[in-house]
């Protein structure tokens, strides 16, 4: 009897012990969320978001799914719980669909945090769905544990959202990096949409910035411009023996659309703003800035608060130029031929004509683009009498700014042989300067010459990099600024050819500095000829300031502020909403048949 008891009291303990660890493996095995909440735009995660940090029951290789009132989200971002600590900064890693369609993600996580693009509307209440696939290894198996958790949220209140007519919007991320407070500075962006939410984009599209600190949105002068379709869909019809080509289309018709809109970040944070679209409904909105336009392409007219520049009436090129605060004191040249200020890209191929764009009378091609934030002009041609050499210039101008971009392009069509190719050329009238200025690498330092006492055609020679030149008129207190932004040379068919490049400047009736690429003409035996080979292209890019030069030993120091200003421009980052219509897996085209390098590879677990 006592036997008899003694083994049921030791199975009563067994299925109690037995009830008690099934019922722990239960509660192990719950998804714990242990922190979620809808979220503004920040520059970590510059949309309307939910972030959830979740607890798993141990590290496990997973995939994640997240609906929103029972509707499965697209965009959905899953985050080690050390990758997004600095919400003021945007973040690093991102996994995009054809991330999730080509590789799995072996990472073993155990809280990871999950973000996704929401977009809610203040003070509602939304129902959010997590479900977690546990798996044993990257690919999905019978054995894989789903784990699924719930939360009721309610939008914050009290700081209003864009209006909700607008069905979409992008985000865009602008970073300062320079420690400099940036105000009203053009920004200009790239965009691509899908033709059935992109039918009117000039009067849909309305940019707002994100307050940082209160996320009150405000809406700043935009410009939408340059748009560009592509219309072809991909074929999926089956192949001649019926057999299927495809599943999924590899790509999707697309209209891209350059955007410009003016910024305002402080010194070396990072700044949200939204760019909304996809309103039918919506009315063409004309904003209003200082930029004005006026005249006949390409003998343009150009102000804003800071300057009036006239382009000449035959090239389109800088004419002339007055600075508003010193009205009396124009700077132009009008001495020698075509008798602008910019005069390069040229090229001088005896025995024909010393020839520059600047000779244009006018260019066979002219556009121009005037905008609120951005006004454009573009003239290229072939150089007069020199159809071996394809040439370009484009100006920029901006409002409220005392600067505007230059690019000029060559591109050599046929061998030439020359004894002077140049770009990047500016000129006045010798008596308007006073004194030049330079960033002198070799030296080290600022360079300041008194041209007055310069004898004629004697040059002053730079590095062809020089960051910086400047012209001012101590006695007018006015100058004229070239910023360096880019300079390239590049062969197709053939290595450039380039004789002892740099830059300088010379004076005569006038004073100038220009680029010599190959100038044979300026050298000890001024009468060889250089080539300039097929596929040779140069490119440039300054900025040209006219300032108020400053009081004491650096009247130049606006110069200074600006070179550092121009040469570090504001970062921008797009981030956008996946789809409907992305698929989730990827297909390539490869130029030949074998390998892609995916075949039969096993991501390793990793923390």
């Amino acid at each position: 009897m006592k036997n008899r008891i003694f083994i049921y009291f030791t199975i009563f303990l067994t299925l109690c012990f037995s009830f008690s660890v099934k019922g722990k493996t239960k509660k192990d095995k719950e998804l714990q969320i242990n922190h979620v909440e809808l979220g503004y735009p920040c520059p970590a995660i510059p949309f309307y978001h939910f972030i959830a940090e979740l607890e798993l029951p141990e590290a496990s290789i997973i995939e994640v799914e997240a609906a929103v009132n029972n509707k499965v989200l697209r965009f959905v971002d899953l985050h080690r719980e050390d990758e997004i600590t600095d919400m003021d900064r945007p973040v690093l890693s991102h996994r995009p669909p054809s991330g999730y369609g080509l590789s799995q993600d072996g990472t073993l996580y155990h809280h990871p945090h999950l973000v996704g693009w929401v977009k809610w509307e203040p003070g509602m209440e939304y129902e959010l769905r997590i479900t977690v696939r546990m798996k044993k290894n990257i690919h999905a198996s019978d054995e894989d544990t789903f784990l699924s958790a719930t939360r009721k949220l309610k939008a914050p209140e009290g700081i209003e959202v864009f209006d909700n007519a607008w069905k979409n919007y992008k985000a865009i991320v602008v970073s300062e990096t320079a420690g400099i407070d940036r105000k009203g500075e053009p920004v200009e962006v790239l965009l691509p949409f899908y033709p059935d939410e992109a039918e009117h984009l000039t009067r849909e599209i309305r940019v707002v910035s994100v307050d940082p600190e209160t996320y009150k949105i405000t809406e700043v002068p935009s410009q939408v411009y340059d748009q560009l379709k592509y219309l072809e869909e991909d074929d999926l019809d089956p192949d001649e023996n019926g057999n299927p080509t495809r599943e999924i289309p590899l790509w999707m018709p697309t209209i891209t659309a350059r955007l410009a809109f003016l910024a305002d970040v402080p010194a070396n944070s990072s700044k949200v703003y939204l760019v909304y679209y996809n309103n039918e409904d919506a009315i063409l909105k004309r904003y209003q800035t200082d930029l004005r336009v006026q005249g006949e392409a390409p003998g343009l007219s150009i102000d804003n608060s800071q300057y009036s520049i006239g382009l000449h009436p035959n090239s389109g090129h800088l004419d002339q130029i007055i600075l508003k605060s010193k009205p009396n004191f124009p700077l132009f040249h009008r001495m020698e031929t075509n008798g602008a200020i910019h005069w390069n890209p040229g090229i001088y191929s005896p025995p024909r004509p010393w020839t520059h764009t600047a000779d244009w009378k006018p260019p066979q091609n002219v556009n121009f683009m005037a905008g609120p934030i951005l006004t454009t002009t573009e003239v290229w041609d072939q150089l007069r009498e020199i159809p071996e050499v394809d040439a370009s210039v484009r100006y920029e101008f901006f409002p409220g700014v005392p600067h505007f971009i230059s690019t000029t392009t060559m591109r050599i069509n046929k061998r030439i042989d020359c004894i002077a190719l140049r770009n990047a050329e500016i000129g006045f009238k010798r008596e308007s300067i006073t004194h030049a200025a330079w960033y002198d690498a070799i030296r080290d330092k600022i360079i300041v010459y008194d041209v007055t006492k310069m004898p004629d055609l004697t040059d002053l020679r730079m590095e062809d990099d020089v960051p910086w030149i400047t012209f001012y008129n101590q006695e007018t207190g006015i100058g004229f600024c070239g910023i360096q932004l880019d300079y390239s040379n590049a062969g197709l068919e053939s290595r450039t050819r380039l004789l002892n490049p740099f830059m300088y400047i010379t004076g005569g009736p006038w004073i100038y500095w220009a680029r010599a690429l190959s100038l044979s003409f300026l050298s000890s035996n001024m009468q060889q000829m250089i080539p300039a080979m097929q596929g040779n292209f140069f490119a440039e890019k300054w900025a040209y300031l006219t300032y108020e030069t400053a009081e004491g030993d650096e009247p130049y120091a606006p110069a200074l502020k600006w070179q550092k200003q121009l040469t570090n421009p504001l970062r921008v980052r797009l981030v956008e909403e996946v789809d409907e219509r992305v698929s989730r897996t990827v297909h390539e085209i490869f130029i030949d048949e074998g390998k892609s390098g995916w075949e039969g590879r096993e991501t390793g677990r990793h923390k």
